[in-house]
C-alpha cells in the first residue's frame, strides 16, 4: 500500500514537472499575470486619477403577478455559475439552470431552494459544446414556458459556461471542445434566443462572461480553422492556454459586435449586452492542471489578495446583469458596478465583423447538418 502511494506521488510529480516545462505553463504564469495586473492597474488608476470614473448601479427587476423575470444561466452546476444562480434567485428571477450533469443540477436546485424558500428554479441538462444539444434546449425551453403558462420571454441570459482543458477533445461537429464550450456554444445559444429576449415586456439583457486572459492575445486570426479550434491541433503539444485566450477574446469581440447589431434595432436599448470579467476565482476550472501546481498558484494568489471566492467573484457578473440598459457594450471588472477598457484588439470592429461572419457560417452549417440528420431519422422511421 505504501509503495503504491509513493508511486502515485512520483507520477504526480513527473506530471507536474512536464507541465512546468511546457510553453503553455509559462504562457499562463507570465502573460496571464501581466493581463490581470493590467486590469487592476487600470481599475485603480481610474479610481484615483480620473474624474470620469464611472460605476453603474444595480437595477432590481420589475416583478408582478403577470411577469416573473426569467434568467437562463449556463455552466450553472458549480463555481461562478452556481453562485450567480443563488444571487439571481434572491433578486426574484425564475432561474433556469443549464449544465451537463443532471446530478449537479439537482444538487444546486436543492441548495437554492433550501436557502431561499421563495426561489423558483428549473434545470435543463445541456452540453454547450454540442449544437444539437443547444437546439434541443431551445425547443424544451419554449415548451416549458408554454406549459407553465408563463410569459413566453426571457429577461436575462448569462453565458457563463467555460472549461480549461489541457488535452484536446472533439465535439460531434468536429470542433475543439474548449473552443466550442467557451465561445461557439455561447454564440449559438444567443442566436437562438433573440425572439424570447425581444418579446420581453421589459428591457432584457445578455451577459457574456469573459476573462482578462483575452489581453494575452496580440495577434489573432478569424478563419474557420481558428474559430473552430482545429488550427491549434496541428501542433505536437495541445496549446490549451492559447485556445482559452482565443475563446475569451472571441467572446468579447462577439459581445461588442452584438452590441452594434442591437443598436441598429427599432428599440436599441430593449435588448442590451454586457461583458463581465470576474478576475481570478477559486473554482474547479483548473481541475485538469496538476493538483500540486493549481494548489500552489491559488495559495500565491491568496497571499497577494487576488484570489476571490465564487461568492465574491460573482459581483462583476451581477453588476453586468443588473446594470441599466445604457450600460450596453460595457466591460465590467472589479465589482461595485465598475468597468474597465478591454484590450485594443478586442475593440477592432473589422475583426469583430469578420468573426461574426465566420461563426455564423459555422452556425448555418451545423443547422443544415442537424436538419439533414432529422430528415434521415424520419426516413428511417418511415421504413
Amino acid at each position: 500500500m505504501k509503495m503504491e502511494t509513493n508511486q502515485t506521488m512520483i507520477n504526480e510529480l513527473k506530471e507536474a514537472l512536464r507541465f512546468v516545462l511546457s510553453v503553455e505553463f509559462w504562457r499562463m504564469a507570465v502573460f496571464w499575470s501581466i493581463s490581470l495586473l493590467t486590469s487592476y492597474f487600470q481599475l485603480y488608476t481610474k479610481r484615483f486619477f480620473s474624474s470620469k470614473a464611472q460605476s453603474y448601479p444595480r437595477c432590481h427587476p420589475p416583478i408582478s403577478e403577470s411577469l416573473r423575470p426569467v434568467c437562463v444561466i449556463t455552466g450553472a452546476t458549480s463555481g461562478l455559475g452556481a453562485s450567480a444562480a443563488h444571487a439571481i434567485s434572491r433578486e426574484g428571477f425564475y432561474v433556469v439552470l443549464v449544465g451537463r450533469s443532471s446530478h449537479l443540477l439537482s444538487k444546486i436546485m436543492t441548495e437554492i431552494k433550501t436557502q431561499n424558500e421563495d426561489a423558483r428554479v428549473k434545470a435543463f441538462e445541456v452540453d454547450l459544446s454540442s449544437f444539437q444539444s443547444i437546439l434541443e434546449f431551445k425547443g424544451s425551453l419554449q415548451q416549458w414556458l408554454l406549459d407553465c403558462k408563463m410569459h413566453s420571454s426571457v429577461q436575462l441570459l448569462i453565458n457563463n459556461a467555460g472549461i480549461l482543458a489541457t488535452s484536446h477533445r472533439f465535439t460531434p461537429e468536429g470542433y475543439d471542445q474548449m473552443m466550442a464550450t467557451n465561445y461557439i456554444g455561447a454564440f449559438c445559444l444567443t442566436k437562438f434566443l433573440p425572439p424570447l429576449l425581444k418579446r420581453s415586456p421589459v428591457p432584457s439583457r445578455i451577459v457574456n462572461v469573459t476573462s482578462f486572459t483575452h489581453g494575452s492575445v496580440f495577434d489573432v486570426q478569424v478563419d474557420k480553422e481558428s474559430v473552430s479550434g482545429t488550427r491549434f491541433l496541428r501542433s505536437e503539444q495541445y496549446e490549451f492556454a492559447r485556445i482559452y485566450e482565443y475563446s475569451k477574446l472571441y467572446l468579447l469581440l462577439f459581445s461588442y459586435e452584438l452590441h452594434r447589431h442591437l443598436g441598429l434595432m427599432d428599440k436599441p436599448c430593449h435588448v442590451s449586452v454586457t461583458a463581465s470579467d470576474p478576475g481570478i476565482v477559486k473554482t474547479n476550472i483548473m481541475r485538469e492542471v496538476p493538483h500540486c501546481l493549481s494548489y500552489l498558484a491559488f495559495e500565491v494568489l491568496k497571499l497577494l489578495g487576488l484570489l476571490q471566492s465564487p461568492e465574491n467573484g460573482v459581483s462583476s457578473i451581477l453588476d453586468a446583469a443588473l446594470a441599466p440598459p445604457e450600460a450596453s457594450g460595457e466591460y465590467f471588472f472589479g465589482g461595485e458596478g465598475r468597468t474597465v477598457s478591454s484590450s485594443m484588439l478586442s475593440k477592432n470592429a473589422k475583426l469583430a465583423k469578420e468573426l461574426w461572419t465566420v461563426t455564423y457560417k459555422l452556425f448555418l452549417e451545423a443547422s443544415l447538418a442537424s436538419k439533414e440528420m432529422c430528415n434521415s431519422t424520419m426516413s428511417d422511421k418511415l421504413w
